[in-house]
């Protein structure tokens, strides 16, 4: 089967968050199920330096977006068996932040337009055009309505990574930039929030939707946790499903890891993670408590339940416990976490920023991990904390519902982490106080990381169930 992945990031060329890793991820683990699968990104300034191999250019064309006509430059190259499809234009690309910018709408128009003739050009023809996120939402749209014989047998697959950025744009853009007439708006097939929403369409014109966990697929069809879309995602049921992310193994792995100062395994993992928590400790200048470590790598913004987080913290710090939080975001968070360093300047490190080895580190000396998020369509954290046996304190919403098995004092066979429901300090305190509370017991405390470090949140388990996803589509059973 060939499966094409349209996405405005996929590591190691591009990378803000999440998608990066999902794209890069999921494309590398269809490959070595047998399927053919190609990735297709814009050719941003920043990824040039980090193209390793041979990069060779494929071909040019105009793309014609009304009035304008911008060249697309398409190189390819080939990381971890993934042939890459980069398309360049100085215009739009030539920049020095990914998004952001006050054009990003004709943008990644272009970025889109170029896909719709790309796979022409090259002869490439896919069974299945995975489209991720609003930047390319245009393009299931544009195959569905000019009817080009090319795509005729080639079905449409769209997930929903962060519903919260919908690409909304005023209606001119149809034919201003997708060359599509304004009926499309009238009649409501891309009409939402009285805009253009190209996510909206995306969501009306593929064959199958997608999300990043089962729960959240759940949570976008509700009122409360649908951002406006759960009216259009409820038309869309039977085809809307979630597939829970997976952790690259390879990259994360106590076992094998080299960043870590001393490698562990399920075997091993209490007195590895003891040398681990001494390292790390040691090189942030603080003291060890004899009291649990609390682990923080996150982004500090309000999605991260940052107001539950500081509460669990300071009540830790009270106790005596050391925390350590690697993150960066908005700036009056950033201010507040130096202000709990400040307080408790022996026993809390704050790193202000992204460190890729401290991360690493982190994971591996904590006993605790917390993300008590506001909302959480997958997270990823919580998984990479489990495997280094740092036990999760997370708020159950999404993803971190379907990936950490509560403790409730009778389930210590399959618990994995601590959790609770509702969005306030209390209960987000008082989960804190129990997981607390139950690190003394040595014989538990073991058990529970245990479990945790052997659960498989492998990309191959999610790879799968996105392949029977496309056969039932294209009618391979």
């Amino acid at each position: 089967m060939k499966i094409a992945m349209i996405a405005s990031e996929a590591v190691p060329l591009a990378k803000t968050g999440g998608l990066g890793d999902v794209v890069y991820s999921l494309s590398k683990e269809l490959n070595e199920l047998g399927e053919e699968t190609v990735i297709v990104l814009p050719f941003y300034k920043s990824s040039h330096s980090k193209i390793k191999g041979k990069l060779t250019k494929v071909t040019s064309f105009t793309v014609a977006m009304s009035w304008r006509r911008e060249e697309a430059i398409v190189y390819k190259t080939e990381i971890s068996g993934i042939t890459y499809y980069l398309i360049e234009n100085a215009h739009y690309f030539d920049r020095d932040v990914l998004y952001g910018e006050y054009d990003d709408g004709e943008r990644f128009a272009f970025f889109t337009m170029a896909c719709n003739d790309l796979f022409p050009e090259i002869g490439f023809k896919p069974d299945i055009i995975h489209v991720h996120d609003w930047q390319a939402g245009m393009l299931p749209v544009l195959i569905k309505e000019q009817h080009r014989e090319f795509y005729q047998a080639t079905k449409l697959v769209f997930t929903i990574h962060n519903p919260a950025f919908q690409g909304l744009f005023p209606k001119i853009v149809l034919g201003d930039f997708y060359n599509l007439p304004d009926s499309l708006f009238d009649n409501g097939q891309v009409r939402f929030k009285d805009q253009v929403s190209t996510m909206k369409a995306a969501i009306i014109y593929s064959d199958k939707i997608t999300t990043v966990s089962p729960s959240h697929a759940q949570e976008l069809l509700t009122p409360e946790g649908g951002q406006g879309l759960d009216q259009i995602l409820r038309l869309r049921e039977w085809d809307f499903t979630g597939f829970l992310n997976g952790v690259d193994y390879k990259e994360f792995d106590p076992a094998h890891d080299e960043i870590i100062a001393q490698k562990y395994n399920v075997k091993t993992f209490y007195e590895g993670k003891a040398a681990n928590k001494a390292a790390l400790l040691k090189s942030m200048h603080l003291v060890d408590s004899g009291k649990p470590l609390f682990g923080v790598v996150s982004r500090l913004t309000w999605q991260k339940g940052i107001d539950l987080l500081f509460a669990m913290c300071y009540e830790m710090a009270n106790r005596g416990c050391n925390i350590v939080i690697l993150g960066s975001g908005e700036y009056q968070v950033e201010q507040r976490m130096e202000q709990l360093r400040a307080t408790y300047p022996d026993i809390v490190g704050i790193y202000i920023g992204y460190n890729d080895d401290l991360a690493h580190q982190v994971y591996a000396a904590s006993d605790f991990f917390f993300m008590p998020s506001l909302f959480e369509p997958c997270g990823i954290g919580q998984m990479i904390a489990q495997k280094y046996g740092a036990l999760p304190i997370v708020r159950r919403t999404g993803g971190l519902r379907d990936s950490v098995i509560n403790y409730d004092g009778h389930n210590k066979d399959k618990a994995d982490g601590f959790g609770f429901d509702s969005y306030n300090p209390m209960d987000a305190v008082n989960t804190a106080i129990y997981a607390y509370d139950n690190w003394w017991n040595i014989t538990l405390r073991k058990k529970l990381m245990k479990n945790a470090m052997s659960v498989d949140h492998s990309w191959r388990q999610s790879a799968t169930l996105y392949l029977g996803l496309y056969k039932e589509i294209v009618g391979d059973k």
